[in-house]
């Protein structure tokens, strides 16, 4: 059976986990989303005992138009750090293009002293370049994302850990004597902050951050076998600067359409604009039985967490039918 347990350090959020599983629940606000509708959902999962409610960080609908309009995530975060209070809080991923790092650092650290402690920072190198030309944001080559995005990880996770003045030396971002204030109150993460997780199907630099830098590795919406082969070059990575493989926690996010029936799974797949045989293939999706299958498989390959991306906000009997139904037979 399932067992209800600790989330990170003590004290921290009860969480459902599936046998070694952890669910969680991740949105996409940019598809359309108030404030109210976040808030909701995040304490319908606390509710319920999911691990953490995660939210996208973009500023651009995505094939809709996102009405009401875009909402910044760590501003929403900070809001749910007030209304919440077990259930732990994240981005997958803010993009390291949108926020300089010492105003992000400053940020992430402020929400984590408002949720006492429950935030964790997904960051990316930023990828939707229309997002970039719709709101004045610079949106350089490849290449340079990933020199800024590996500077940006060294400069926010140096300013948390770094007692007294801080300075780093980069080509796009440099700090002289910080102070490195405010301090989070997560201080065990692998860098001394708030747990970071990092993602990406990039074969060299992308396993090469992970493992200097994050808790936390996540293949969203990813083949299965390609998650496990990219698996392997983010352990390998570890084991070049001696880190044990190990100390990084596994994890993949699927879109999520669960029904008691075959009927309850295709209406839920019409209302987010999916087939579900597709769902099937590429998701968490099914009957309860086919989804716990799933599941398994995840959690079989070493994988301990799974982000649960929930499309249609307003449908919060989906989360009561995975606590009730299928957490219960997935351990």
């Amino acid at each position: 059976m399932a067992q209800r347990l600790r989330g990170w350090g003590e004290g921290r959020s009860p969480t459902w986990q599936a046998g070694a599983m952890e669910l969680r629940i991740f949105t996409e606000p940019q598809q359309g989303a108030t404030y109210d509708d976040l808030l909701r959902v995040a304490q319908e999962a606390e509710r319920l005992g999911f691990g953490a409610f995660f939210r996208s960080d973009h500023y651009l609908g995505m094939g809709t138009p996102g009405l009401p309009g875009p909402s910044d995530a760590w501003i929403t975060l900070a809001g749910l750090a007030r209304e919440t209070s077990t259930i732990r809080l994240g981005t997958m991923m803010t993009s390291a293009t949108f926020r300089h790092p010492g105003p992000l650092a400053i940020s992430v650290a402020n929400v984590d002293q408002m949720s006492g402690g429950r935030v964790e920072l997904g960051l990316g190198a930023g990828w939707f370049e229309a997002e970039h030309q719709k709101y004045a944001i610079p949106f350089p080559p490849l290449g340079e994302r990933f020199d800024r995005f590996e500077e940006q990880l060294a400069v926010v996770t140096g300013l948390w850990s770094t007692e007294g003045g801080f300075t780093y030396e980069g080509r796009h971002h440099s700090v002289l004597d910080s102070p490195g204030l405010p301090k989070p109150v997560q201080r065990d993460g692998h860098r001394g902050g708030p747990p970071v997780l990092i993602g990406g199907r990039g074969h060299q630099r992308t396993p090469a951050l992970a493992a200097a830098y994050a808790d936390e590795f996540n293949l969203p919406f990813v083949p299965f076998e390609d998650g496990l082969a990219q698996h392997d070059r983010v352990r390998a990575a570890c084991e070049a600067i001696d880190r044990d493989p190990g100390s990084l926690v596994y994890s993949a996010a699927l879109v999520l359409c669960v029904g008691e029936t075959d009927a309850e799974v295709a209406r839920r797949a019409a209302a987010i604009g999916r087939e579900p045989d597709e769902l099937r293939e590429n998701g968490l999706a099914g009957t309860v039985e086919e989804v716990v299958d799933t599941i398994g498989r995840y959690r079989d390959s070493g994988q301990s967490r799974l982000y649960l991306q929930t499309l249609d906000l307003g449908d919060l009997d989906h989360l009561r039918l995975v606590a009730e139904q299928v957490v219960p037979l997935a351990g």
